[in-house]
Formats: structure tokens, sequence, C-alpha cells
């Protein structure tokens, strides 16, 4: 993120004069901090969350842990120092916090802090980094997930070299569909797995086998014997992406039960205090380029199978119980924001707050999560169009309120442009589009600006008004700034998102193009100072824009798809992307393919 915005700043800063006296520099990113994971003690009564910060030596982002009271006092640092700490977990009593901390020569490693006395422990010795720390009910274990290696394959075995020989490395064999990752490179031989670590530290025990992955969440059963959690354990599940089902595993025999079996992901599960239901996210899958999630109840003792709120035609995030067995609070984009609200068991739904977000600050994506206590208090990311997130609070149905405020030091006296909203129709075919404007330090009506698209990626996902450091380094750079979601984004339900199905690049070019019409319509943009940028999905539609029109003086294309058919053969999501997108293959049906190609437009570009 860093990089991309110090190129970008280079390109427009030497052309356009800076109309303010204290605008936003690239070197202010390294004075952002960023409230990320928050986690609400069990009482409710504090808040420990991930203080996130950039280290100008390192280039790098590190993490420290902050702990503040619920009613905003007492705000201090629990864990800070050269090393970065993250994943707080509150122990079930609340006298317990556990983290991940690098450990020299061992890696990420898990450690818990003891509250009352402020001494922490190291209790693992991992070969590779947890994630998903639960503790159990009776706080005596925790469960975590981890890549567990396996020996790969090779094509033969070459002579031992003598010693202090100097040949060439030996070649490596990839068996698996696949075998590399988007910003990770080449991936070893292995799946993830559960284990199971005594609170006390020790060995922890690996609890499921087999070549298959299983990440995401864990939920423990009240009595603390059991976990749910969700996998695709089929043998072919490399080909079938979306999949995966409820499992549940008994801790002292390993013995393994599937809980779902549909055509569909099942995930994300939490049992209800009472420990009769299971509460989960998942669908049916349809073979679409989007699907809309919904919230399910499982009867744990019959097995039955209840969906909610199923008329929310929205991207459902997360689904957490409000501290009782009858109610549930539930994250879900809408319009560009990221809505937390409460959900009744009888479908009832009540939004709280629509301003959870300020996670991803590079560009200005619905970002964030919150957490819950067993009062139904929660702590959420509570960020703002000109503020990256901070930590929010609130309980049921009442107001919330952030209690603390990060960046007022390194943002309260500069000039950062607010998120303007615009809505236009689309010259296709009038579908409604929704954008956001961002205007220079200084912005006078009666003057021109040079205008930059910017495009996000995806191309299923959204942007809304939320804070983005790339966004105000262009605006204060001296441009007004068109971000916006074209048909395709997610947050205004699946027929909105599936105009693309099969047909992504399309009818999205005439939405923004149509989204500069509108702005220039305003005429404070100049004409021949026309850009467009965007990385991934964004990359690949400002390829296609500068294939389709020669309006744009320039474009950053940023790590962009432009030939569709090497991307399904070689990529990381290759065996999702050839389904779901296209339906064939590419040797079935290379024109399809090839007539979603920018490189198929390259000829054009001037």
């Amino acid at each position: 993120m860093l990089k991309s915005i110090k190129v970008l700043l280079l390109l427009f800063a030497t052309t356009v004069s800076i109309a303010d006296d204290n605008p936003f520099v690239n070197t202010d990113v390294f004075e952002l901090e960023v409230a990320a994971n928050p986690q609400i003690s069990p009482d409710g009564s504090q808040v420990a969350y991930a203080r996130r910060s950039m280290d100008v030596m390192t280039d790098r982002a590190v993490s420290s842990i902050w702990i503040v009271d619920a009613d905003g006092d007492n705000h201090r640092p629990l864990l800070s120092g050269e090393k970065s700490y993250d994943e707080p977990a509150w122990s079930p009593g609340g006298d317990r916090l556990a983290y991940v901390k690098n450990v020299e020569g061992r890696g990420p490693q898990i450690h818990v802090m003891w509250l009352s006395s402020g001494h922490s422990g190291l209790l693992t010795n991992l070969r590779h980094a947890p994630t998903n720390i639960a503790w159990s009910p009776d706080g005596r274990q925790m469960a975590f997930t981890m890549f567990v290696p396996r020996e790969a394959s090779s094509l033969a075995t070459p002579p031992q070299k003598p010693e202090g020989a100097a040949w060439a490395p030996p070649v490596t064999v990839f068996e698996s569909v696949q075998y590399r990752g988007d910003g990770t490179g080449y991936l070893d031989a292995g799946e993830t797995h559960i284990f199971v670590l005594s609170a006390d530290g020790g060995t922890p025990r690996q609890l499921t086998s087999g070549e298959y992955n299983h990440g995401g969440r864990i939920a423990w059963t009240p009595d603390s014997k059991s976990l749910v959690f969700s996998a695709n354990r089929q043998d072919d599940w490399i080909f079938d992406p979306m999949e995966s089902e409820l499992w549940s595993v008994d801790i002292a025999s390993g013995e393994m039960t599937q809980l779902t079996d549909r055509d569909g992901p099942d995930f994300a599960p939490t049992i209800s205090p009472d420990g009769s239901k299971i509460a989960y996210i998942g669908f049916d899958d349809r073979k679409m380029g989007y699907h809309s999630r919904e919230v399910l109840i499982m009867d744990r003792r019959s097995g039955s199978v209840q969906v909610l709120a199923k008329d929310l035609d929205r991207e459902i995030d997360d689904v957490q119980w409000a501290g009782d067995s009858r109610n549930l609070y539930i994250l879900y984009d809408d319009q560009g924001d990221k809505v937390l609200a409460s959900l009744s068991l009888g479908g009832k739904i009540t939004r709280i707050t629509d301003d959870v977000g300020g996670v991803s600050i590079g560009r200005p994506y619905a970002s964030g999560g919150f957490s819950t206590a067993n009062n139904g208090a929660f702590a959420y990311s509570a960020g703002r169009s000109d503020r990256p997130a901070d930590v929010g609070v609130g309980r049921g149905k009442r107001d919330t309120r952030r209690i603390t405020d990060l960046n007022a030091d390194a943002l309260g006296h500069k000039s950062i442009g607010a998120a303007e909203e615009i809505r236009w129709k689309s010259s296709a075919d009038d579908l409604e589009i929704q954008g956001w404007i961002v205007k220079p330090p200084g912005f006078a009506a009666d003057k021109k600006y040079p205008l930059i698209l910017e495009i996000h990626g995806g191309p299923f996902a959204t942007y809304g008004p939320h804070f983005s450091a790339e966004v105000q380094l262009y605006a204060a750079a001296g441009y007004v700034v068109l971000y916006t979601n074209p048909r395709g984004s997610t947050s205004y339900g699946t027929d909105f998102a599936n105009e693309i199905h099969h047909n992504y690049p399309g009818q999205d070019y005439d939405d923004l193009m149509s989204g500069v019409d509108a702005i220039i319509e305003r005429g404070y943009i100049d004409e021949s100072n026309l850009f467009v940028t965007g990385g991934s999905g964004g990359g690949g539609l400002s390829a296609w824009i500068v294939g389709k029109t020669d309006r744009c003086a320039a474009a950053v294309v940023a790590k962009p798809v432009i030939n569709w058919i090497s991307w399904a053969l070689t990529a990381d999501m290759s065996t999702f992307g050839s389904q779901y997108w296209f339906g064939d293959m590419p040797w079935d049906n290379p024109d399809a393919y090839w007539a979603r190609s920018p490189l198929s437009l390259v000829g054009n570009v001037t």
C-alpha cells in the first residue's frame, strides 16, 4: 500500500499546485494509527484492541495491544515495544488475555498475560503462525488453526553433491492446482488444521487430519467438550472452491461429525450461550458470480435449520450472539456503508449503526468488525470519511459512541477532504449508480480541476464513505477524485451484483464513464486532464477504459488481469474463476475469454 501511495503521489504532485498551507502529504501515512480487532471483555467493562501504525524505518505495519474502559477512561498500552503484538483474545473469566507475538528465531507464538499481575508467559513453540484463537468456556484450553506442511513430491533423487559444491537448486514439483498465492508466492505443500492447547502451555494436540483445510472461526460448545468449525472435506475440494460444511469434533476422541449437507458454503459458526443453537452464514450455490449470504440457525438437538432475515438481500459478513440465546448481532454492507444491526430469532432487523469501517486505510473499502460481551454490550471498528478506525462501543439498540480518537493529533490540523455522495444514471440502461467525490483543499467551484477516476477491485466488492490515504493524497495534490460502485459491486443486492455475471468488463464501463460525465456537468473539471486508476479488478477496468476511449490523459493500471485465458489457468483462484465468472474452460469457449480481455483492445490505446 505504501509503495503505491508513494509512486502515485510522485506522478501527480509535480504537475499540480497545492493551494493549502497544511495538506495531507505522503509522510503523514507513517503517522496514521488504526484501532483494529476490538475485543470487548466478557463483562463488557473494557476493550482490548490492536493499535496498528506504520514504522518509518522498516516501511512496515506494526501493532501493539492497548486497553480502554468502556466509558473511554483509563486508555493505556498493555503490550508494546519493538515486537509486534496482535490477535488479542479474552479468557472467559476476563482475567487473562491471549495474544500473538513474534519470538526471535521461532516466529509468531501464542502468549498469555495475567491481567492482575501484568505478567506474560510464552505458551507455544510452533513451526507456523497460529490463527483463530478461541478459549474454551471453562478457561482451561485454547483452540487455534495452523498450517501443517507435508512432504512434497520430487521428480527424482539427485546424486549426492560433493561437500562445498555449489550446484543449481533442485527442481521443485507442484502437484496442487493452487500452487501459488497472491502476495505470498509459491505455496508449500500442506493444509490448515485445528489444534487444542492447555491454557497453561505445553504441546498442542492436532485434532483434524487429512489433505483438507480447516480454517475460519472455531466455536466451542458450552461444556468445553467439542468444537464446531467449517471445512470442505470432499476428495475433489480444490475443484469445488465455494463448498464447505459445518463439522463438529469431540476433543477427547477426535471423532468428527458432519452437521450440514448442501451444495454451497456454510461457515462462521457461533453457538448460543445455552448451547441449544448454532448460528452461521451460508447460501445455496447457483454458480453465479455473486451470491447473497443468509443467516441460518440450527437446532443442535433436532438438526433442523431455519433461515433468518430472508428479505435482507445484502452481503452479510458476520453473525454473533447478543449476550443471550434469543438475539443476534449481524454485520452487513448496504450501499457502501457497513452496518451493525440486531437480529431476533423471529427475523426482525434493527439497524444500530452504519459507521463501521476505517480498518482498510489504503482505499475506501468497507471494512471492520465487532465483538460481543456476555451482557449484550459490543465493541466495533468505528470509522468515518476523515479518520481511520477508532474503538466504538454500544449495547443492545442503544446509541453507539466512539471511545478513542487516535488520529486527532495527526489529522486534526490537516485539510482532509470529505466524501460527498453523488448518484447518476448509467448511459447503458439508466441503472442508478452511487459514488463519492473528494475535492482538493481550498476547492473553488469557479476553477477547473483535473479528475482522477479511482476504481475498486473485486470486482465483487464495495467502496463507501470511508477514510482512504490514497484518495486524500490525490485530493491534496490538487485533483478531484471520483470513486464509485459500478454494477457488479456488492452492498446493493444480488441482481445489481450479477449485472456483470459472465459479463465483466461490460456495462460497468458505461457506469464509470457516465459518472465522469456527471461530474463534468458540474463545471469544475478540466476535460483535457482526466485520469484513471485502480487495482486488481479496478486495474482490469482501467486497462479496459484506455482500450475503449482516448478521453484519459494517463492511466495507472495496477495489478490487473489483461488476459483472462492465462489468468483462468494459472491464478490462485483459477478453479473459481473458470466456473463462476465464465462457465466454461478457455479451450471450450476461447472467444468469451478473449472478448473480455483488455489485451484484445491494446491496439486502440493511445
